[in-house]
């Protein structure tokens, strides 16, 4: 399994429990890590898109579409 595979996996338990113990918004107070910066190697754009689509699921779900293109194009 590959480690993005594993962080997703992880964080899905955090938000179960944070929800079956009355949690609500449990991906505003998860600390996440920013992408790194995205240097045009072919080879690392899937693990970029991943950690991309984490972060704006888990901590920008209420921002715009054109918010959430802003903060992608920050790491590029």
């Amino acid at each position: 399994m590959r480690v993005q595979q594993k962080q997703i996996i992880a964080l899905q338990v955090i938000i179960a429990e944070k929800r079956g113990a009355g949690g609500g918004g449990a991906g505003s107070n998860i600390e996440m890590v920013n992408p790194p910066m995205f240097n045009g190697e072919a080879s690392r754009v899937g693990g970029f898109i991943t950690v991309c689509r984490l972060y704006l699921r888990m901590r920008m779900r209420g921002a715009t579409v054109e918010e959430q293109i802003q903060w992608v194009l920050l790491y590029v």
